[in-house]
């Protein structure tokens, strides 16, 4: 009996033995792969440490609002009389996008400062030809006046016929040289005319909206009737280069500088956007001041950052969608 009692004992024994070692073995096992994974954790957390902000996409120098140019016909608005182009038409630089009721005013008197060009140009030729007979006139006198003399030398004229050629010879001079005076001023109404004209074309020119680059219309505020205000007539971006404008927090702005790259993400995408920091703008804004979202930090300060993307394609029909930027550090 105490044999088989110290049999079983050592047998219980040593299965315990044996279940603690494998125990055991499992913990250390256990904890040295605890502690591998956690290092590769830590080794990508420090890989892949970032600054994530909120943005919004803009094309390369933002949304431009196109407005028509302020002319004294227009002191109280303009009405707008014609619309060449609609929302999302790709226009070029210098297309003329709309019209005002002015151009027909502006129309007629172009055509009259034309016409005083013209009557202008004709009162010089005139002044000139008249100019040359006076000088002509005044070269036949001279030379009267000349012979006459000679011939009172030898006595063979009076001294009242000589006297006379003179005066007749001093007064083609002057007029002579009044009539060129007069053609040089009928020359300076010609220069005069032209600057005129000159001004009433770029009065006529002001009466059109014209694109000041090429891109791409996003957005009519007015339409044909309406007068055009303050608000504009157009929205036009250069979609062909678009950015992510990311919304760091103040806190975070150390971190990022130009030439990090980042990543832009977004539902609206397909897939997600990549980018280069290409600019931090030098003004921290209060959040609440560009943002419309009742339930973000109202006292948050960020800084707005311009990220470039590389392909432009996917966010050119997506102007000021909000987008998640990742900046990698």
């Amino acid at each position: 009996m105490h044999r088989s009692s110290r049999i079983r004992g050592f047998a219980v024994t040593a299965g315990h033995a044996a279940v603690a070692a494998v125990v055991t073995a499992l913990f250390v096992g256990s904890a040295g792969t605890l502690r591998a994974q956690g290092a590769t954790t830590n080794k990508e957390a420090a890989a892949t440490k970032s600054v994530a902000a909120l943005g919004r996409l803009e094309p390369a120098g933002g949304i431009v609002r196109l407005g028509l140019p302020s002319t004294p016909e227009a002191i109280s608005g303009a009405l707008i009389t014609k619309i060449h182009v609609q929302r999302g038409a790709d226009v070029k630089a210098g297309q003329v996008l709309a019209e005002a009721d002015t151009v027909g005013v502006l129309k007629a008197r172009l055509a009259e400062s034309r016409a005083d060009l013209e009557t202008a140009q004709r009162d010089a030729v005139a002044s000139v030809s008249m100019a040359e007979e006076a000088c002509v006139l005044a070269d036949v006198a001279a030379r009267q006046s000349r012979r006459q003399d000679e011939l009172l030398q030898r006595r063979l004229t009076s001294d009242d016929v000589a006297e006379q050629s003179k005066g007749n010879a001093e007064a083609g001079a002057a007029s002579c040289k009044a009539r060129r005076a007069a053609a040089s001023v009928a020359q300076s109404r010609i220069a005069s005319a032209e600057a005129v004209l000159t001004r009433q074309q770029a009065e006529l020119d002001r009466a059109y909206v014209r694109a000041p680059f090429a891109g791409r219309i996003l957005d009519v505020h007015t339409q044909v009737g309406e007068l055009a205000d303050a608000h504009g007539i157009f929205e036009l971006g250069r979609i062909d280069q678009m950015y992510a404008i990311a919304e760091v927090y103040e806190t975070d702005i150390r971190h990022v500088r130009v030439g990090q790259k980042a990543r832009v993400k977004s539902d609206a995408l397909a897939a997600d956007l990549t980018g280069t920091v290409a600019r931090i703008r030098p003004k921290v804004q209060k959040l609440d001041e560009i943002g419309t979202d009742p339930a973000a930090r109202k006292d948050a300060r960020i800084v707005e950052v311009e990220i470039k993307l590389d392909d432009s394609a996917p966010a050119a029909s997506l102007s000021l969608l909000q987008v998640e930027v990742e900046i990698r550090r």
